[in-house]
């Protein structure tokens, strides 16, 4: 299971037992209430820790695609037709500005990083 997969599933239990805490303390179950509040916590726990790993991860990727040699803003021309472009530069790893990769590097432009210069 991806992180994704996971965030979701984690977002989906939480939202169920914050509706069954809600249906305990509406009949004055305190049983279930704090049974569903620790269970509560314990998934926000886990959900921050998959967030943190996902971030981590994020900034992994970021460096690693700073770190090849050369990079510059494409062209409506080359953005147009990806395809060539890519099969014509080895390499190449193309960072939109409105991904999360883009926003953590904080580029404005589509770029393309490359070993070589293209």
């Amino acid at each position: 299971m991806n992180l994704n997969q996971e965030l979701q599933s984690l977002n989906n239990r939480l939202d169920k037992l914050r509706r069954k805490l809600a249906g305990a303390e509406e009949r004055g179950d305190q049983a279930i209430a704090g049974q569903a509040t620790q269970e509560i916590e314990t998934i926000t726990k886990k959900i921050n820790k998959v967030k943190g790993r996902s971030k981590h991860e994020l900034n992994k990727k970021g460096s690693d695609v700073k770190s090849l040699a050369f990079n510059r803003p494409l062209t409506k021309a080359e953005q147009a037709d990806m395809g060539k472009l890519k099969k014509s530069v080895k390499g190449l790893v193309v960072v939109h500005p409105m991904t999360a990769l883009g926003r953590e590097m904080g580029i404005s432009v589509v770029t393309g990083f490359a070993p070589k210069a293209f």
